[in-house]
């Protein structure tokens, strides 16, 4: 999904050393899964359709150190839902042809309670240290890690700074920005307020995650089970939500809106504000934008400062049912290199996991929205970690999407929704 970036650094992946192998940790939740624990051959890397044209060099570039250890990437649709399917049907059946596996930060926890991928400690163990600390929360369930973070992200605040003279950083200062500046409808005379994700999606359970964290609520509780909206904070969240549409600055049409509905609305000069992930940087800078060199880049705003954005991005984990996992191991290790995550920056616009990325000079001069990207992933919040994630956001969507658009009432939504979670992760 993120647009390309023409900038030569095929050489960087050549420049990748060759890791060596490591064996298996015996833990439980990996069984299945002492088979092929120091075993080395072809892996097969299962991952989401590949808008940005990644994979052929990523293969290219670990085949051509790993004559008998190649990988054949294997790409499934770029619907989440069936990316998930495809893979709860594989593990299922024990399938020993997936062998590393791209994983959301919102599967996680399934695939680990589960036991279908290895837990990376013991010999198995990865280092953390040079990583952003939310994604490697992100790949850890119950304390251990389960995935190697692979590529980030987190939701950013563009504002037309031809409209007004600095980014907002609380609710109320953008409120007050659009006042008599934009029209409640996007098809107005003035751009409209804000805009991000509402249509009744997984993109909706982002933005609603984002504004119930950004006023210190919680959705699901540390247990991954007990639902936790019925309070004030909660309620502060989504308020900021249903008000918007009850009082106009967020336009009705944004009911409509996912991630490419609301790009099109602010490049075409419709939105003041909007919500949405890093990729839209380099269309909203491209030819035939209408904001082009009138927008920047800031930290989502909260109720009394810099608010939460929801982790984005995947991982990349081990099956338990591989029987090459001491290459696969490796690959794992291969794909969170310097090389690998400065090409995916570079090239696909993917936000890398190490930290010393974020503040290189001739990476931030190419991409300036780095230092901003970090601050907000670092200050982000997943979406609630539980083994009955599916079931959770499903809840969410169906429940929050009732009360923006006004056929109930916030009060009404939040009891709807604790039931909800609490009937979806009773087992």
């Amino acid at each position: 999904m993120s647009p390309k970036v023409a900038i030569g650094a095929v050489s960087l992946l050549s420049a990748v050393v060759v890791l060596a192998g490591c064996g298996s940790s015996g833990n439980k939740s990996g069984t299945g899964s002492s088979s092929g624990a120091d075993a080395r051959g072809p892996i097969t890397f299962v991952t989401g359709k590949d808008n940005s044209g990644l994979m052929p060099h990523l293969a290219d570039a670990w085949n051509k150190d790993h004559a008998n250890e190649k990988v054949t990437i294997k790409q499934q649709s770029d619907q989440a839902d069936q990316q998930l399917s495809d893979l709860e049907q594989h593990f299922q059946a024990k399938d020993p042809g997936y062998d590393v596996v791209t994983v959301d930060v919102v599967w996680t926890a399934e695939f680990a309670a589960k036991g279908w991928v290895v837990p990376l400690e013991g010999k198995y163990a990865l280092p953390t240290d040079k990583l952003l600390g939310p994604t490697v929360k992100a790949a850890t369930y119950n304390g251990k890690l389960y995935a190697a973070p692979y590529a980030s992200d987190g939701g950013l605040l563009y504002y037309r700074k031809d409209l007004v003279s600095k980014a907002p950083t609380t609710w109320d200062e953008m409120i007050a920005d659009c006042q008599g500046k934009t029209s409640t409808t996007i098809t107005g005379p003035k751009p409209a307020c804000y805009a991000g994700q509402f249509a009744k999606y997984e993109g909706l359970t982002v933005n609603a995650a984002e504004a119930i964290n950004s006023a210190g609520g919680q959705i699901v509780k540390d247990d991954g089970k007990t639902p936790n909206v019925e309070t004030p904070e909660a309620t502060a969240g989504l308020n900021f939500l249903v008000n918007g549409f009850k009082q106009g600055y967020i336009p009705k049409e944004a009911l409509g809106f996912q991630e490419t509905q609301s790009l099109n609305a602010f490049q075409a000069g419709q939105l003041m504000f909007m919500r949405n992930w890093p990729y839209a940087d380099a269309i909203l800078a491209g030819t035939g934008s209408k904001v082009a060199g009138k927008f920047d880049i800031a930290p989502l705003p909260g109720p009394k400062g810099v608010g939460a954005s929801s982790l984005g991005g995947h991982s990349v984990a081990i099956s338990s049912y591989s029987k090459y996992k001491a290459t696969a191991l490796d690959f794992l290790k291969f794909v969170e290199s310097d090389a690998v995550q400065s090409y995916n920056l570079t090239q696909g616009s993917n936000a890398p996991v190490l930290t010393s990325l974020y503040t290189d000079q001739a990476l931030v001069a190419k991409f300036p929205y780095l230092p901003v990207l970090q601050k907000s992933i670092e200050n982000a919040v997943p979406r609630p970690v539980t083994p009955f994630y599916p079931a959770v956001t499903e809840a969410i969507e169906t429940n929050v999407y009732a009360a923006i658009q006004g056929t109930t009432s916030v009060d009404s939504a939040l009891k709807s929704l604790q039931a909800a979670i609490q009937s979806a992760t009773a087992g």
